[in-house]
């Protein structure tokens, strides 16, 4: 384990004492609230005392629409979306444009982090419509809901012709409305359809081809002078990093190695990267990493660490380290919820502007720093390098050399020099008024931080990661999940509500297997088995061989979403198919390892066209069909070895550690009393044992 001067001591905590959306909304009150007021969600708390009539999505509110024949609208955001909140002051805070919204429509608004099932359906509706997405999402639908119009931010006068229009379409023009809604419905459905290719083999060779396709074309888009993708804006898509650095490993391919570490490398010196307080914003306008769209989502951090923690196995990279220890550290301090959940986002805005907390005046900086400023700003580019606008600049991170040889310092120095520069800067910075805090406990998004700590502890083998690791699964367990494995989807103030999706399942399986091969407690593998077996019951469609987003039970919306796309966050699909190659071995049943090979093959032509959409599928194929090194350690010192396994880059390893050998069918018959056994498996066929790592080590490939 790295250790430096730049470990940070973890409190806990710190953003209770931080103001939250809701408490914003008092300063919005202007007239008495909207059905919103009932909400937890702080991102409809917002809009509470808007003079729009604003209702919460619910088949009460539907079946009033069809009830006074009005049209819907339905209108999604989410707390930490800037334009979300220049819409609302620019429309939904005018009486003007609600008095027009309130007569002829019923006005639906919906968080997105709370029903992603409900901004699925709408959002595939927009990109059919106007072939982009993105929030704020505004779609007018029948009062079914079946959409015939959508699109995004509209400025006022943009907004209000637009009410006008669909609001006289509506009433004397409705057959073909009607006509447009329902070719457009079936466009939605055809989006969620995945059916064998005629004339394609899924053999593990044809499969392999196509993602070395699909690297290939992936390739000449890459942006080799400052990672990531060509073009702006740049968004950090973890999962993309995670495959190409794997594909690179098992491949032996060096430039795409190089270019995953330039890609990290870049992000981490980047605007990006909160350089104070740690931790990632979702993305940047620019194609350099500079300016971001300064909002933080936990799903974001949780999705990083995983990366940067492989990152840091391969290479013991100390900035890698830098930045998976203060990413913990924000996410340990800012967003751990009393109960150890962990909170969803922090807002864009602090004060009414973007970033305002982020961002740094020169003389500010002088007179903090004194005689070191001029050090820091050729480390930290206060120049015009790192010059936002009006005077504000984004620190960005210079190649550490240029620093030291300009100022005559070696490493050391330059540690403590940049030690005290944040702790002034972090101090300074926690007298500004603090941008908003979305309190709600989403259960995946906690499931993805769990498995984003649990692979840090792995990296690092630092306790500290593994201890909040293990106390948000005992969160999921003990607040969102039911005796019958059932799982609620959010959690406020100790009150758990809305039914599961696929996501809380999948990423909660996962995280719960991640939890396993970290601590061999075999309760964590279990539960991950009876939450798949709960999903193969509610959610999975034998006909089609994949799992709907929502279950069986669901009924109010029109159309079933099959989540299959890998975006910033992986598929629920792809990763339901991942936790089953994965439990096939734990548990000796080959029923899960069919079903995950049965989605694959679906899958398998649609990679070459565009791998960056499919890198999860991409991974389950190596997890699939390449070599994999199953390591089963039975005996006294088996949990030292894992650690030590489990501490290098072994990506496609499946590491399982029992002291007694009677956990798990994968450790009958292998455990010798006083010998602490190592069984290297590929195949289904595993090596002679063997007693040191070093052997173990030549075994596998």
């Amino acid at each position: 384990m790295h250790q430096g001067n730049n470990d940070f001591v973890f409190t806990h905590n710190i953003s209770l004492s931080l103001p939250n959306l809701e408490a914003m909304t008092v300063e919005k009150k202007k007239s008495n609230p909207n059905a919103l007021i009932g909400e937890t969600s702080p991102y409809l708390l917002q809009h509470a005392y808007n003079p729009v009539d604003w209702k919460p999505w619910n088949e009460d509110v539907l079946e009033e629409a069809k009830r006074i024949g009005k049209p819907i609208l339905v209108s999604v955001g989410y707390s930490a979306c800037h334009w979300c909140h220049v819409m609302e002051h620019e429309s939904f805070e005018d009486e003007e444009v609600a008095a027009l919204m309130n007569s002829n429509f019923v006005c639906i608004k919906v968080d997105r982090e709370e029903r992603p099932d409900v901004d699925q359906l709408y959002m595939n509706a927009a990109q059919l419509i106007t072939g982009r997405g993105g929030w704020p999402l505004n779609c007018f639908a029948f009062p079914d809901g079946r959409p015939f119009y959508a699109g995004t931010y509209f400025p006022k006068e943009n907004w209000m012709k637009l009410l006008q229009t669909i609001d006289h379409e509506f009433r004397t023009n409705k057959p073909k409305l009607e006509d447009y809604a329902q070719k457009l419905l079936a466009g939605i459905q055809q989006t969620s359809e995945i059916k064998y290719t005629a004339g394609f083999s899924s053999s593990n060779e044809n499969l392999l081809k196509q993602v070395d396709a699909s690297v290939l074309q992936w390739s000449q888009r890459f942006d080799h002078e400052n990672g990531g993708n060509e073009g702006a804006p740049k968004f950090p898509i973890p999962n993309n990093l995670l495959f190409l650095m794997r594909y690179a490993h098992h491949f032996e391919n060096q430039p795409v190695m190089s270019f995953v570490d330039l890609s990290l490398t870049k992000m981490a010196r980047g605007g990006i990267y909160d350089q104070i307080g740690g931790g990632f914003a979702r993305y940047t306008v620019d194609n350099a990493w500079k300016i971001p769209h300064f909002e933080k989502m936990l799903y974001d951090n949780a999705l990083l660490l995983e990366v940067y923690a492989q990152a840091y196995k391969r290479n013991q990279n100390p900035e890698y380290y830098q930045v998976i220890n203060e990413t913990c550290r924000f996410v340990n301090n800012e967003l751990t919820a009393p109960g150890n959940g962990f909170y969803s986002a922090y807002d864009a805005d602090s004060e009414g502007v973007e970033g305002r907390f982020y961002v740094w005046q020169k003389k500010e900086l002088q007179d903090l720093l004194g005689d070191d400023f001029d050090a820091f700003s050729s480390y930290y580019n206060v120049n015009e390098k790192g010059h936002w606008e009006e005077g504000n600049y984004i620190l960005l991170r210079s190649e550490p050399g240029e620093t030291m040889l300009k100022y005559g310092l070696d490493v050391v120095q330059l540690e403590q020099h940049v030690s005290q520069w944040k702790s002034k800067l972090y101090q300074q910075r926690q007298n500004r008024v603090p941008p908003g805090l979305d309190d709600k406990v989403l259960t995946s998004w906690n499931a993805m931080m769990i498995s984003g700590l649990t692979t840090t502890y792995n990296a690092t083998q630092n306790e500290r990661f593994l201890a909040m690791a293990l106390n948000a699964g005992e969160f999921i367990v003990d607040h969102q999940m039911n005796d019958d494995h059932s799982l609620w989807h959010s959690h406020k103030q100790g009150v758990s509500t809305i039914s599961g999706f696929l996501e809380d399942y999948a990423w909660t399986a996962r995280a719960f297997l991640d939890l396993y091969t970290a601590t061999s407690n075999v309760v964590w593998a279990r539960i991950a088995k009876q939450l798949c077996d709960y999903t193969l019951s509610h959610f999975y469609v034998e006909d089609t061989g994949f799992f709907n987003f929502t279950p069986h039970a669901s009924a109010d919306l029109v159309v079933k979403n099959v989540d299959y796309f890998d975006s910033v966050v992986p598929s629920s699909n792809s990763t339901m198919c991942r936790n089953l190659v994965q439990l096939s071995r734990l548990f000796l049943e080959a029923s899960y390892g069919h079903k995950a090979s049965e989605m694959i093959a679906k899958i398998g032509p649609k990679l070459a066209s565009y791998g960056s959409g499919f890198s999860n599928w991409m991974l389950a194929v190596l997890d699939d069909c390449h070599v994999v090194n199953e390591v089963v350690i039975v005996g006294e010192e088996s949990h030292t070895l894992r650690n030590e396994l489990n501490s290098m880059y072994l990506p496609g390893s499946l590491v399982m550690a029992s002291k007694t050998g009677d956990e798990l069918p994968v450790f009958e018959h292998r455990y010798q009393k006083g010998k602490t056994l190592i069984y290297v498996c590929q195949n289904n066929t595993c090596q002679a044992p063997v007693e040191s790592l070093a052997e173990a080590l030549k075994h596998m490939q």
